[in-house]
């Protein structure tokens, strides 16, 4: 089956054909530009709505994915992510793979399908010169054929008439003999080039031809091949990322099974717990009997002081108890409700959750206090963990540079072309002022918190001036909640009378925990690869072969602190030594 020879007479439905068939090629690299794009398109839109619903940084969003549930819808956006990086990989691998190729062979193909056909039009333009050569000399020789067959006839005419001269006729007989030799000639010529032609003819249809239309027909099967190809590619581009979509899709299904709904009701009861006990029983008042109430100094109704903190408090008067709704009825009497609420604050046993009552004040007329005594004592209790925990960091990160810092210093003193050691006294006196602080503001903290988990009684009035919690504030602690209400108008949390008179803890009781120091555990021993003399401050002599104690590991910066005796240690070269930890040692820890 060959173009060539089953259609050697269709060149010019053969060069519609090819052209057709580089449209259509160019058509499907057209198709898969638009794919492409619709994959970027689509993947900046994945991407665009997965970070819509990123929870913003340092934001209430941000606190709310504690929960399992917004964990798991976290983890869904975080693969929606990679999954839209899998459409511009498709996008990606598409363009690199099948449009560049496919453009750059369209090219090569225009340029091939092109030289082919030019050499057809060539071989068609030749045979049609020699068969217009064949029919000029057909032509010449029926011309001189006839001339030849009238000039016979005109010789023969003049002969047979005897009344033509001699000479006329020998004339008419030449001119016939030349005509019949012109005839001969033209007879001749035309022989040859039909010869010719026929042989151009045969090599036409039978060589030329076939050889190009082959190239053709081969050049087509090679452009079909092609985009065989290229669909396979296509088709095995989208394959490529089949796993990784399928392990994103995984991922979303494994963070949606990781849900524990458990979980979540507990981080509720820890975000919202506030730690106070349910008010008791309220207890009947009879009416129908006369009634003989004795009314506290303090009672909201006929103390001053309850009365100007009710008044403070505004809007607030009808938060006091947390169930009641405020009755906008004018027929209700107050004096009950105020006999009632002094009968609150008064029972046994005491309401401790009334002393909170109104700590929103504080929060309303300014910022929250300092030792969050404006929130419920679990909320508080968390809050203060919380603090104590961060200025713990923040002193461990202070201890670190100080030690770096008093290295450097020795490395500066045995090297004195390194630096100067006066110029790090400075920073070093800095960073213990530092220390000092962050101590001071620890201990207030953990003072705090010591007092809201129980394991300390309430702080002395000492105490309150230190932390700077009760400025200005004077008046002894009382005995109901309405006098504490009173003495703490912040709305902060304080124990009974009774339990202060129990303990009086001051804040230089906390400061003893830092001032008695313990010596660092041993981690390892050391054996001494070379003798090195310490003169430096902070460092200490070894002897070749001496064993010692190793108490800090190298933290990169070339020193390792070791022990000789209880009151002698220092630091040596880690280079000089041959350090042995022990497996059961927790580490080094740098103390102060």
């Amino acid at each position: 089956m060959s173009w060539g020879t089953e259609l050697w007479d269709q060149f010019d439905n053969l060069e519609k054909h090819t052209q057709w068939g580089i449209d259509i090629l160019e058509k499907y690299i057209k198709f898969v530009k638009e794919r492409t794009e619709i994959e970027l398109s689509y993947a900046k839109q994945l991407r665009n709505l997965s970070k819509k619903y990123q929870p913003k940084k340092n934001s209430k969003e941000e606190e709310e994915y504690r929960y399992t549930a917004c964990k798991a819808f976290l983890s869904t956006l975080h693969e929606m992510n990679d999954y839209a990086g899998q459409h511009e990989v498709i996008s990606e691998n598409m363009t690199s793979q099948i449009t560049v190729e496919l453009a750059r062979y369209v090219q090569e193909l225009k340029q091939e399908r092109k030289s082919h056909f030019h050499e057809g039009r060539k071989a068609q333009q030749h045979i049609e010169t020699c068969w217009k050569q064949l029919e000029s000399s057909k032509r010449r020789f029926e011309r001189d054929c006839k001339e030849a067959d009238r000039a016979q006839q005109y010789f023969e005419k003049m002969d047979a008439d005897i009344n033509v001269t001699k000479a006329d006729v020998e004339k008419a007989r030449q001119q016939a003999q030349i005509r019949h030799q012109m005839a001969e000639d033209s007879k001749a010529d035309y022989s040859s080039i039909l010869q010719k032609f026929n042989h151009e003819q045969r090599e036409y249809y039978y060589s030329h031809i076939p050889t190009i239309f082959q190239k053709i027909q081969e050049m087509e099967e090679r452009r079909i091949v092609r985009m065989g190809e290229s669909m396979k590619t296509y088709a095995e581009v989208d394959r490529q990322v089949v796993p990784i979509i399928g392990k994103c899709l995984d991922g979303i299904v494994k963070a949606a099974e990781s849900i524990d709904q458990k979980n979540d009701s507990q981080l509720v009861i820890e975000a919202y717990k506030s730690g106070f006990e349910p008010p008791g029983d309220i207890e009947f008042e009879d009416y129908t009997q006369p009634m003989k109430r004795t009314i506290s100094e303090n009672s909201l109704s006929n103390s001053r002081e309850g009365k100007a903190e009710l008044k403070f408090g505004g809007k607030s008067k009808g938060k006091l108890w947390p169930f009641i709704k405020k009755n906008k009825s004018p027929k209700q009497q107050k004096e009950p409700l105020s006999h009632r609420f002094n009968e609150f604050m008064t029972s046994k046993p005491k309401i401790h959750c009334f002393r909170s009552l109104k700590r929103g004040l504080s929060l309303k007329l300014g910022a929250a206090p300092e030792d969050f005594s404006n929130l419920p004592p679990e909320q508080r209790r968390k809050k203060l963990q919380q603090k104590v925990d961060e200025l713990n960091k923040d002193i461990q990160k202070e201890m670190d540079q100080r030690d770096a810092i008093t290295k450097m210093k020795d490395v500066y003193l045995k090297n004195p072309q390194m630096g100067d050691p006066a110029s790090l006294d400075h920073k070093l006196t800095e960073v213990s002022q530092n220390i000092e602080k962050l101590r001071l503001e620890a201990q207030k903290f953990e003072a705090w918190l010591a007092e809201v988990e129980g394991r300390l009684p309430a702080r002395s009035e000492q105490a309150r001036r230190q932390s700077g919690m009760y400025d200005g504030q004077t008046a002894p602690p009382v005995s109901n909640c309405a006098q504490d209400r009173e003495s703490s108008p912040d709305g902060s949390y304080t124990e009974e009378q009774s339990q202060e008179s129990e303990v009086k803890v001051l804040a230089t009781d906390f400061d003893d925990e830092f001032d008695d120091e313990e010596p660092l555990p041993a981690i390892g021993t050391c054996k001494a690869l070379y003798t090195f003399d310490g003169q430096n401050e902070g460092t200490i002599s070894v002897v070749e072969g001496e064993t010692l104690y190793v108490i800090e590991e190298d933290k990169g910066d070339g020193w390792t602190r070791i022990r000789r005796s209880e009151d002698e240690e220092g630091y040596v070269p880690t280079s000089y030594v041959e350090v042995y930890l022990d497996k059961n040692a927790k580490g080094a820890k740098t103390y102060i």
